[in-house]
């Protein structure tokens, strides 16, 4: 007999060649009715694999992440069977799942892909789904693999399968269909009840654009039709959520192509609501001990060739900036880390000055393929609300456990209450990615899952998301639409310390080596503010948003009490203004309505005379006739609901 360990600890004995199908079904024959996939011992299965040694087995059904993944791998193979349909000489190349789907990237040669095909190749995708084709994967030889993608003249596949060991290669059928394939599928076709071929674009082969573009084909997959219908519900409502829409109808941002692409503009109230974000954070950080710094915008290369960053991004960064000087070199800023370190080095540390921590809103760059670029989410240029911590060893749980309180007040005053934190450790499969030795490695993964462990949060580990210099925790964020973001991010390095050569004199009188913690809240302001955009629709809470309230005269006559009301609210530091266009009262309501302002002010003779104002609230109508003083009084209570002081 095998012991079989399940997620819930208890252990069942099978027979030597049992499946993880056998394994759910002796479970519960409705709950095999819902799996999909599995995993042995860390590694992906299929549901009909032949379990033959002891081992921690999962199963996985629609709702888990690993589920979707080869629900959605399942459905690359399908898709691609499906075109060759319509195409039979097309040359297929890789089909992986991605977070919302697949795609299938294909070489058509003279044919054409367009939206006008979709239909029909989703009646071909589901007529060959109800066939209800078991995946079966079965290793090939090296040799026999090159000599089946020879045969069909698939110069891609053979390129992949070079590159590959004898004994790793497998191949998967389904029905009348082959495909090289690593393996991870669902048990039979017919599982799949619904499909929607999502869009078409172009795409080189391996990435590079000196080889051949290829035609990529997204779509996505679901076990239920309305799943499907519900999926692209939320599509819809994702498009109305836009943060590029909202941007340009809140006019809060813009891009220039004279300017340069993935460089953004803020317009005035864009750049204000920048600042408010940045003086919430700055309050909080003041009262938990934090120094402000600047620094340039700009580095000698030898910075970040000291610091690793230009071994292990220069590639991805600005080509460097020569001066008039011979062999002097600077690079646009792509970290701040580095200057922090030089910031830290202005003078020498006492184990009584430590810890010290240094904040800084810095702009840094970084290039981004124009094709990956995506409204603020994605930019060449942006601002991290960045501070690192230089402590002692023995500082540094307690001042990690700080900053996770600093994260969560964030998203609490901004209504991000549905997140997971993850702490990202090193690909031991891959080390050379990173720098410094295995101890310090160990001790600051060590410490984040401590730190975590103790403040209660709910954490997963991934491994190989570390940053190159140390392990970090991640906040995953879910917004409004379930969608997930990884926003704050706070990280442990023990290796940029010793690179810069920081020191502190210890109660000992010997030198010691600082802990520095990175850490950044937002994360970057662009892609927090387009997250945040997304998430709030654009009706941001009262205290952040642009304009609080907008006065609207129903007449030139009540433009001179329009301005009084103004003026006492401005006094109360709400931010206000009067729409005094010759518009109908019911246009000037539509457009307050579309730009986000939380409150409406109708003035007319009856408010002018009782020294009054009517109000309407954005989204919800009106809420009656108020004196002006009650309205200030109303609206000071609603923004102390909305934020609270840090600690």
């Amino acid at each position: 007999m095998i012991h079989i360990t399940l997620p819930d600890g208890s252990v069942r004995d099978f027979n030597p060649g049992s499946t993880p199908m056998e394994v759910a079904k002796s479970i519960s024959e409705g709950f095999a009715r819902n799996v999909i996939s599995a995993s042995f011992n860390g590694t992906t299965v299929e549901t009909s694999t032949p379990l033959t040694t002891d081992g921690n087995l999962i199963l996985y059904t629609f709702n888990d992440e690993a589920g979707k993944k080869a629900f959605w791998h399942s459905s690359a193979h399908v898709l691609a069977q499906a075109i060759l349909e319509f195409h039979p000489n097309a040359k297929l190349t890789i089909g992986p799942a991605i977070a919302n789907g697949f795609y299938y990237d294909i070489d058509l040669g003279e044919d054409v892909i367009s939206e006008k095909d979709f239909g029909q190749i989703e009646q071909k995708f589901l007529e060959l789904a109800r066939g209800k084709h078991e995946f079966k994967l079965r290793a090939v030889s090296k040799a026999d693999a090159l000599a089946y993608y020879k045969n069909e003249e698939n110069p891609y596949k053979v390129e992949l399968i070079e590159n590959l060991t004898d004994g790793e290669i497998t191949f998967c059928d389904h029905s009348d269909f082959t495909d090289l394939c690593r393996g991870g599928h669902i048990p039979d076709t017919g599982i799949i009840k619904a499909v929607k071929v999502m869009n078409v674009a172009g795409a080189y082969w391996r990435g590079d654009e000196k080889n051949n573009q290829l035609t990529r084909i997204y779509g996505i997959s679901f076990p239920k039709q309305k799943m499907l219908t519900e999926y692209l519900e939320l599509l819809e409502e994702a498009k109305k959520r836009d943060h590029r829409k909202l941007g340009k109808e809140m006019e809060l941002f813009t891009f220039s192509q004279k300017v340069g692409a993935g460089l953004p503009l803020w317009l005035p109230k864009g750049a204000a609501l920048r600042g408010r974000l940045e003086d919430f954070l700055k309050k909080a950080q003041k009262k938990a001990g934090y120094e402000m710094v600047m620094t340039p915008h700009i580095g000698q290369k030898e910075l970040y060739i000291t610091s690793g960053h230009y071994e292990k991004y220069g590639a991805d960064s600005f080509q460097a900036i020569k001066t008039p000087k011979m062999d002097e070199e600077f690079l646009l800023k792509p970290m701040n880390c580095p200057h922090h370190c030089e910031v830290y080095n202005f003078k020498p540390h006492s184990y009584k000055d430590l810890p010290k921590r240094f904040a800084e809103f810095g702009t840094v760059y970084r290039y981004e393929q124009s094709g990956e670029l995506h409204g603020l989410t994605r930019v060449r240029g942006f601002t991290q609300d960045d501070a690192h911590i230089f402590c002692t060893p023995e500082q540094l749980d307690q001042e990690f456990k700080e900053v996770i309180d600093l994260v969560l007040y964030v998203f609490g005053s901004l209504g991000f209450e549905n997140f997971t934190a993850q702490v990202s450790v090193r690909d031991m499969d891959n080390l050379d990615k990173y720098i410094g030795d295995v101890d310090t490695w160990e001790l600051a993964e060590q410490a984040i899952i401590n730190a975590a462990t103790d403040k209660g949060l709910d954490f997963v580990i991934e491994q190989g998301e570390a940053a190159f210099y140390g392990p970090k925790l991640d906040f995953m964020v879910k917004d409004a639409l379930g969608r997930s973001w990884q926003l704050g991010t706070i990280q442990v390095d023990y290796n940029l310390p010793k690179r810069f050569d920081l020191t502190y004199k210890g109660a000992d009188n010997q030198m010691h080596r600082p802990v520095m913690i990175h850490r950044a809240p937002f994360g970057s302001m662009e892609r927090f503010i387009a997250v945040l955009l997304e998430h709030t629709a654009g009706n941001f809470p009262l205290w952040l948003t642009p304009d609080q309230v907008i006065l609207l005269p129903i007449s030139d006559k009540y433009q001179k009490y329009s301005e009084k009301v103004l003026e006492l609210l401005e006094n109360s530091e709400i931010r206000a203004l009067v729409d005094d266009r010759s518009e109908k009262t019911g246009r000037k309501i539509r457009d307050a309505e579309v730009s986000k302002i939380p409150y409406m002010i109708i003035v007319g003779e009856k408010e002018e005379a009782e020294g009054t104002v009517s109000v309407r609230k954005h989204g919800e109508g009106d809420l009656g006739t108020f004196k002006i003083e009650e309205f200030i009084s109303y609206i000071q209570a609603e923004i102390e609901k909305t934020v609270k002081p840090f600690k």
